[in-house]
């Protein structure tokens, strides 16, 4: 397994890996203390900003529970310094039976062998 927090392929590789089997407790091992999310959506510019541990762990929960089997697959990483970015193909159900799937992308920043920062995005799908 990745070491924890460093900035490298492995570790984004292990980020989406715990993702994908829905393990916010394994997540947020990766996650600075003073860390920030920024959502897709919100109400500024750069969607919805969550900090501090514990805001990022309860918007990642929100998740799961919006999409209870999403997946996080096609992906592919790379790492420049103390930045990381992972694309991916998001798919799942929400709770209303509606599918879901759209490419998206995170970028992390790291600092002290954590993230500090991690910025999504997705596509916006229209039907």
């Amino acid at each position: 397994m990745a070491d924890r927090g460093t900035a490298s392929v492995e570790t984004l590789e292990a980020i989406a890996d715990a993702f994908n089997a829905h393990d916010l407790g394994a997540i947020m091992e990766f996650f600075a203390e003073d860390c920030a999310l920024d959502m897709p959506r919100g109400p500024d510019p750069w969607g919805r900003r969550c900090t501090g541990k514990a805001a990022v762990r309860d918007a990642l929960a929100s998740r799961f529970a919006g999409l209870p089997d999403v997946h996080y697959g096609d992906a592919r990483h790379w790492v420049s310094g103390e930045f990381g970015v992972s694309e991916w193909l998001l798919t799942g159900t929400a709770p209303d039976g509606r599918a879901v799937r759209v490419r998206g992308c995170d970028h992390y920043e790291f600092r002290d062998g954590r993230v500090v920062r991690k910025d999504s995005y997705w596509k916006i799908v229209e039907t």
